[in-house]
């Protein structure tokens, strides 16, 4: 199983550090990262394997979320599954 994670907001040292040791905290693998800098303004997508994460997948989303708000940063993160249906009609 796998998710994506988005993160938007000004730009920072340690975005990337943060979100990938947040996961790497929680047994989550990242398989992909792309990111940009438009000015300042930061934008990443992460596409993460969710299948041996050791703590209830919505915990985990509530926890980026908290770094986010932490960080000024939005942070939104999605079951591969949602993203899926959302983009199919």
């Amino acid at each position: 199983m796998r998710a994506v994670i988005t993160v938007l907001g000004k730009d920072m040292v340690g975005i990337l550090a943060r979100v990938s040791s947040e996961c790497a905290e929680h047994n989550i693998n990242v398989v992909e990262v792309t990111q940009s800098i438009l000015q300042d303004m930061f934008a990443m997508i992460m596409m993460v394997e969710i299948d041996k994460c050791d703590i209830p997948f919505p915990d985990f989303a509530d926890k980026l979320t908290a770094i986010g708000e932490e960080m000024h940063l939005v942070i939104h993160t999605m079951h591969e599954d949602i993203f899926n249906a959302m983009h199919t009609i």
